[in-house]
């Protein structure tokens, strides 16, 4: 049995400070080096590129709410938006850092040039790792790594897939590069789909003459704001929703498709998604209203390049573009790794539970925060490196090389079904939250709970899926978990959410109230029902009262 006590991690972002507390929680020694002078990875903002970080622009904000993107136990200030710009996120995760006491256990202004495993590696499972600092290197060894780099970091730039692109005489770029939209007022601009590509064709056309996204697949558009101006992962992410996911595909995706087509029909606005139903969709409230007044347009792929136009692949052809900002996405490169440490099968990164490489004698080394979710990352970083060190603790052990292998390929399987091969990344999130959370006991048992907690059991199932459900306090027999602050937090997410936006104040009458407790009973046992409607229809009576009365609204 190998035993594991000094762990090096790669990268101070979320996955970063995830691993270090995890680490102090089993009682391990973390070295966490990071290139940067400051923790946060991609939300530490930079007016310039550097090679080898992560790079955003200036008006980012979040698309996953402030209740479902925190750490378990670490809720954020209440009058926090739901929505944060980037600032505000990133002053969370330093303040998260300086409370948890971690800075101590990061290396600044240190990279990590090479990772290897060491001779002795069949027996010892180490790893040498080289850093460089102001200008010098050195070599450590670690019994186990973490890699906490992210995926935002070396970018995809198809230039060979556009023929004509080289003769082209304006100016490209890829999203990772654009910080604003100053530069390019008064111009003519193609992007492509996709949350960045969206959030910068929106900001664009304020300024520029004219805005196109080319699109070769298209894409479900989700708007942030959902059910009586909730934020939409609130309302869309919780357990019930995902059961109705898992009902027959006839049956689920006539309903995921009803669900998506909704707010508009995406096939009015050339947007309508081909080949991967359960495609990730964007969110962006303000895409619809730009294409409705015309200064965003949609167009499908582009074909060739001319010295100053674009032409597409339906025969048609803009002229006289200025800019193309190319939303093509990331590649998943670890240039300090050996690839064939990470990819065991046609050259392409297999890891079991996108984590744990398949080829390793012993397991001492993974990766976090490689898949991506519809979900918030936090959460998923936090569950991963929870299991990860309890691998490396000999506390939790991995399946045989073949049964981990036979798990890649039935998921694989379903993603290709519901999503499509570029995104076989992708994951559903409560079913991976719940399949990490089943690895150390962090996951609710909620037919376990209908029965000794129902006031509780209500709000997991019917509530949000909210990182507060995987840390409950194990001592006082509520939960799995180590916080004891995690049943009010849950209990109370709903009052957080509306806190920001309840500036003004308004008096409720006591009829109000009343239809208040009628509504949030109505909509926990109903959820898909218009309670306003239906609650016309129905009575409470004294039992009903009885229980209502208990319910903290």
């Amino acid at each position: 049995m190998t035993v594991v006590k000094g762990l090096a991690i790669v990268g101070a972002g979320v996955s970063g400070l995830a691993s270090i507390w995890c680490c102090l929680e089993e009682e391990l020694e973390p070295t966490c080096f990071e290139r940067s002078n400051d923790v946060g990875g991609l939300w530490q903002f930079s007016d310039n590129e550097e090679e080898g970080r992560a790079s955003i622009y200036q008006s980012v904000f979040i698309n996953s709410s402030k209740e479902m993107m925190c750490f378990p136990d670490f809720p954020y200030p209440d009058d926090y938006p739901n929505y944060m710009h980037k600032s505000k996120l990133q002053e969370y995760i330093k303040t998260f850092a300086q409370k948890k006491n971690l800075l101590r256990y990061i290396q600044f202004e240190t990279l990590v040039t090479s990772i290897k495993k060491c001779l002795s590696f069949l027996v010892t499972g180490q790893w040498e790792i080289v850093l460089e600092k102001d200008g010098k290197q050195e070599s450590t060894i670690f019994d186990a790594v973490m890699i906490c780099s992210g995926h935002h970091v070396y970018l995809n730039l198809p230039t060979d897939s556009f023929p004509g692109l080289d003769q082209f005489q304006g100016h490209y770029l890829h999203s990772r590069d654009y910080k604003g939209p100053e530069v390019f007022k008064g111009k003519r601009a193609v992007t492509g789909l996709g949350n960045s590509g969206c959030d910068i064709a929106v900001e664009l056309s304020h300024l520029a003459t004219q805005v196109i996204i080319s699109t070769r697949n298209g894409s479900w558009v989700m708007n942030q704001i959902w059910d009586d101006g909730y934020p939409w992962d609130v309302v869309y992410v919780t357990h019930f929703a995902f059961f109705l996911r898992t009902l027959p595909s006839s049956v689920s995706d006539w309903l995921y498709v009803k669900e998506m087509s909704t707010w508009f029909k995406h096939e009015n606005y050339g947007l309508m998604p081909l080949n991967a139903l359960r495609k990730e969709p964007v969110l962006n409230d303000e895409l619809p209203s730009h294409i409705l007044c015309g200064t965003v347009f949609i167009k499908p792929s582009v074909k060739e390049f001319t010295e100053t136009s674009a032409m597409f692949e339906d025969g048609t052809m803009f002229e006289a573009i200025d800019v193309v900002i190319f939303a093509t996405g990331y590649g998943y490169a670890y240039p300090f790794l050996d690839d064939s440490i990470i990819k065991s099968r046609n050259n392409e990164v297999t890891l079991f539970k996108g984590i744990f490489p398949l080829l390793m004698e012993k397991p001492t080394l993974a990766v976090i925060d490689f898949v991506r979710s519809l979900g918030a990352a936090i959460l998923t970083a936090d569950l991963q490196t929870h299991w990860t060190v309890k691998v490396f603790a000999n506390s939790c052990t991995l399946p045989t090389t073949n049964e981990m292998m036979d798990d890649i390929d039935e998921k694989m399987g379903k993603k290709l079904k519901w999503f499509s091969q570029s995104q076989t990344l992708q994951t559903d999130y409560i079913t991976y939250m719940d399949e990490l959370g089943s690895f150390t006991g962090a996951k609710t048992n909620i037919p376990w709970l209908f029965l000794t907690d129902p006031q509780l059991a209500l709000e997991v199932y019917f509530g949000p899926c909210s990182p507060y459900q995987f840390d409950w306090d194990q001592e006082s027999g509520m939960g799995p978990g180590k916080w004891d602050g995690a049943r009010n937090a849950i209990l109370t997410q709903w009052e957080r959410t509306g806190k920001p936006t309840r500036t003004r104040a308004e008096h409720v009458s006591g009829c109000e109230s009343l239809l208040l407790i009628q509504t949030q009973y109505w909509r926990a046992v109903f959820p898909n029902q218009d309670s306003a409607g239906s609650m016309a229809k129905c009575s409470v009576d004294s039992s009903d009262l009885e229980y209502l009365s208990q319910l903290e609204i």
